[in-house]
């Protein structure tokens, strides 16, 4: 079979293994469940609340594996990369279920299961952007869309095995479907041969012209600084509102915990389909106009957001939807951008690098959102200073344009 149709099974592979590898947005519901199972072991009150550490300690570490895993996919291809990452992550569910302590979930699950996840995701991304060079906005985004994608699929699976048996069940269970999984996807995966082109296809001068940086040339760029810091920016808002989506709809529009549980499915589908509409319509138009209008987008967001009510769900509905279609642009157009500007041999450690700008607004954006609420009683300051950033976001695109004309 040549490239050409092996690209695709490639491809599909690759989502089959992020759709796994995106149950990490199932925590949540996880979290109660084993919090009650520690609170009856340990003869003491555990909440949720006191998991959450469990969480963002998988979501810190993910990017460290990312760009050292990236090192050996970019050298040796991504099959031992993703099987290790995977054995790691599935091994590291299934060991969680075994749990019988926080400390004891904040290794299995934090950093074994986190740092597995970081490893298979970046290679699986990296190697799916390299096959498709004439299509590396869609392809980004329909990799970053699948995982995305997990958080709508996988929870109702997950609550029917916790609501019959437990949680930690469910984690033995998930875990070892999701390494049979994984581990046979790995079969059909591949490196790309350096310097691929599709039948008929003919890279525009700026792609032929792109130098193939590693990470200590891309880091010397001005460019890669104002990238990481739109990435920062544009993904600043979109963290912010997922962190607390359950809570504001709740609190702002007075949603009951089953409507406000559906609107968090609608911020994760929408999400999901502006990193594939992202993808697409950035190598139609660009990756730097697609990202300016990711942000413009977002503006209009907050302010349905800052401006909803008890009782003005439609405009609560409209706000989410817009920001989860501005947060999934960054997260679907991000890894094609990334290649563009710095090539494609060594994206996987680059983008790991690049991802950092992620991480950042990962932990800033409901930092600040907790802060705010906490000391205002209300989340509208909060929608402010997110409409801020995406401005610094904007200006970034105009500097970015600069730096290259230069």
């Amino acid at each position: 079979m040549n490239l050409d149709k092996k690209r695709w099974i490639i491809l599909t592979a690759s989502c089959l293994i992020n759709l796994c590898l995106g149950s990490i947005y199932a925590w949540s519901v996880f979290a109660s469940s084993m919090a009650e199972h520690f609170s009856s072991i340990l003869g003491k009150n555990v909440t949720s609340g006191d998991l959450a550490i469990v969480y963002t300690i998988a979501n810190a570490v993910s990017p460290i594996t990312m760009i050292s895993g990236g090192a050996v996919n970019d050298r040796l291809g991504p099959k031992k990369v993703i099987a290790l990452g995977g054995i790691m992550f599935g091994g590291g569910m299934i060991i969680s279920g075994f749990a019988s302590s926080v400390s004891f979930l904040i290794v299995s699950y934090g950093l074994i299961a986190g740092l597995g996840l970081g490893m298979a995701y970046g290679a699986t991304i990296s190697t799916s952007v390299k096959y498709f060079p004439d299509k590396r906005g869609l392809i980004g985004g329909i990799t970053t869309a699948v995982y995305g994608m997990s958080s709508v699929i996988l929870p109702p699976v997950v609550t029917v095995i916790v609501n019959r048996w437990d949680a930690t069940l469910a984690f033995k269970v998930v875990g070892a479907v999701f390494l049979v999984i994984i581990l046979i996807s790995t079969c059909f995966l591949e490196q790309c041969p350096q310097g691929y082109v599709p039948t008929g296809y003919n890279p525009p001068a700026a792609q032929e012209g792109t130098a193939d940086m590693d990470w200590k040339a891309m880091i010397k760029t001005p460019i890669f600084y104002v990238m990481l810091l739109l990435l920062t920016s544009g993904a600043f808002s979109g963290m912010m509102v997922i962190s607390q989506a359950s809570a504001m709809a709740q609190g702002m529009v007075g949603m009951t915990a089953i409507a406000a549980s559906a609107a968090v499915s609608i911020l994760a589908l929408f999400n999901a389909l502006g990193r594939i509409a992202a993808g697409y319509i950035s190598d139609k138009i660009g990756r730097i106009n697609t990202l300016m209008t990711a942000c413009i987008l977002c503006i209009a967001g907050m302010f349905c957001l800052y401006f909803s009510r008890t009782g003005q769900q439609m405009m609560f509905y409209i706000g989410i939807c817009i920001v989860g279609v501005s947060f999934g642009s960054f997260m679907g157009v991000y890894p094609g951008f990334t290649a563009d500007q710095f090539g494609v041999r060594n994206n996987s450690v680059n983008y790991g690098i690049m991802f950092i700008g992620f991480a950042l607004a990962g932990y800033f954006g409901p930092q600040i959102m907790r802060g705010v609420y906490a000391s205002t009683g209300v989340y509208q300051n909060a929608f402010l200073i997110a409409c801020g950033l995406n401005i610094i976001g904007i200006i970034l695109t105009i500097l970015y344009r600069t730096i290259r004309k230069k």
